[in-house]
């Protein structure tokens, strides 16, 4: 009874913002007391606002209250304090707006730290304790704190440990033989194990899922960096062949403009030599001009007769005509030749056309730079199909083998895909160990694997470029559309990719390459390489060629 009445003491001079003793006790308007700092702390948090509030009972002041110290509060603190009474363990946490509070706690909600499923009470840290010293408490199911209300029927007050599979509801054991009599029901423990590995399917779906998109993520990160190291390299080489062509233009032009000087100052001497002429032409004309005029006023006749033959002749007259007609005709030629020049520059079909112009691979050797070593995916190979022990070898067989089920898997048509992505720049070999027929393929990671046949068959979309190889030549398939070659066939065919460039190739191998087929587009998603087998005892294997 003391330490009750200790602990009221001590509870009744706490301050509820700090939960301590009171410090520097002041009491505000509405009644409530708390330490100075503390509500003086919590006022300065509402700066700006049209009022002040208790933290208590949330009484408004207009005016911030001006706080004195209440001395008869502050000796009874003083005083107990000064006789070192116990104080009560302060909670360590008090509840929330959202929290589980303890049950148990009547003075301050303390927030709840476990839920004990047979008393159907949550406890705080405190009031926890016998569960773990009591014997009989002790085999209590303890969870985290939770809202028991959920577990409780509302109809008979008692733990709904059953589960009524027909209503799909949680039930007490009094509603499954009343109102769900006759219905299918279980334990709830059962159910919930059921549903156990249902969520544990789930994890490990999503867990899958998740490594399939990072892989995925990463493949993509792949081919960003490849891009960006092409693109680079394409970039310099751009740079490199500019400055070059810079160089060339500016020397062209210094020539150019070299030679129209050399023509303009020929030009000038030309037309200087002829003007100098026609001066003096002129001077003489004037002079005679004169002496004309003179002899007209003479009175001299046999003066004016034996004068008047020599003046009157005149000189033989200049043939300007060639100079009035000739123009700066090499001045037109140059104009004319550095426009079509710039007109071949500007010409952006012409760019186009140079930009698009393909690389023609000429040698083995050249392809073999850039091998790349695949595997098949078991998990898309259909189930008529079956791979050798290293995945490299892939036959069809007469009847089902026994692959596990996996969302990858062709389930209509006998095709396998690799395990490996095609990124970048890469070249593989397919060898066929066939009668007749086998097809090699480039396709879209999410090809469809189920489906009609235009969605999940090779070639007969927008997601897959197949190459049929016969043994009198060779088809090409994309989206339905077919190309017929009648090139020498061969057992051996060459698959070169360019990611960035958007380029698949097929080509036939023997000693060298010949190229088939060549397309190009834009890619937009990981690509894979496939076989596509149709009859029984047909075989195909992925080359091995990472060491040459």
């Amino acid at each position: 009874m003391a330490e009750r009445e200790l602990q009221l003491d001590h509870e009744t001079f706490s301050c509820c913002i700090c939960l301590d003793l009171l410090k520097d006790p002041v009491t505000i308007p509405c009644g409530h007391s708390y330490c100075m700092s503390c509500v003086n702390t919590h006022w300065n948090g509402e700066v700006g606002k049209q009022s002040y509030s208790c933290p208590q009972c949330r009484q408004n002041f207009t005016w911030r209250p001006v706080l004195m110290k209440n001395t008869l509060l502050a000796a009874l603190v003083e005083e107990l304090s000064r006789c070192a009474l116990p104080a009560a363990p302060v909670a360590h946490c008090s509840a929330a707006h959202g929290d589980v509070s303890c049950d148990l706690c009547s003075v301050r909600k303390v927030k709840a730290v476990k839920s004990c499923l047979q008393c159907l009470v949550s406890y705080c840290k405190e009031h926890l304790q016998p569960h773990y010293d009591v014997a009989a408490l002790k085999k209590h199911r303890l969870v985290e704190p939770t809202d028991l209300q959920d577990n409780v029927c509302s109809l008979h007050d008692e733990v709904m440990k059953m589960f009524c599979r027909t209503d799909q509801l949680c039930i007490c054991y009094l509603c499954s033989v009343d109102g769900h009599k006759g219905h299918d029901t279980v334990l709830a423990v059962t159910k919930r194990h059921e549903m156990q590995r249902e969520l544990e399917d789930s994890i490990q779906k999503i867990r899958q899922r998740i490594q399939e998109k990072q892989e995925q993520v990463d493949l993509l990160q792949s081919q960003t960096d490849d891009a960006i190291r092409c693109g680079n390299k394409a970039v310099g080489e751009t740079d490199r062949v500019f400055t070059q062509i810079a160089r060339l233009m500016e020397r062209t032009r210094t020539e150019v403009k070299k030679h129209i000087r050399a023509q303009q100052e020929a030009e000038e001497r030309r037309v200087k030599e002829l003007q100098d002429k026609l001066q003096q032409e002129i001077t003489e004309l004037k002079r005679r001009y004169n002496n004309l005029e003179r002899l007209s006023h003479t009175e001299d006749h046999s003066g004016f007769i034996l004068t008047f033959p020599s003046l009157s002749k005149l000189s033989e007259e200049s043939d300007f005509s060639a100079s009035e007609t000739r123009s700066f005709l090499f001045l037109d030629v140059v104009t004319s030749a550095v426009a079509e020049l710039r007109d071949k520059l500007l010409d952006p079909s012409a760019l186009d056309q140079a930009w698009l112009t393909l690389p023609e691979v000429t040698s083995r050797a050249e392809l073999l730079s850039y091998a790349h070593s695949v595997t098949l995916d078991p998990n898309t190979a259909h189930t008529l199909l079956s791979l050798s022990a290293e995945d490299v070898i892939v036959r069809h067989m007469s009847s089902q083998q026994e692959h596990p089920e996996h969302p990858d898997r062709f389930t209509d048509f006998a095709q396998v895909l690799t395990k490996e992505a095609l990124t970048g720049r890469c070249y593989l070999e397919v060898k066929g160990r066939c009668e007749d027929y086998f097809s090699v393929v480039v396709a879209s990671k999410d090809i469809r694997r189920e489906g009609p046949f235009d969605e999940c068959s090779f070639g007969n979309n927008t997601m897959s470029w197949a190459l049929d190889c016969y043994s009198d030549g060779y088809v090409f398939w994309h989206n339905k559309v077919s190309t017929t070659f009648t090139a020498t066939p061969s057992k051996k065919i060459g698959i070169f990719v360019d990611y960035i460039a958007g380029i698949v190739s097929f080509y036939s191998v023997t000693q060298e390459v010949a190229l088939i087929h060549t397309v190009q587009t834009t890619f937009t998603q990981p690509l894979l390489a496939g076989i596509w087998l149709k009859d029984v005892a047909d075989c195909a294997e992925v080359c091995n060629i990472s060491h040459h």
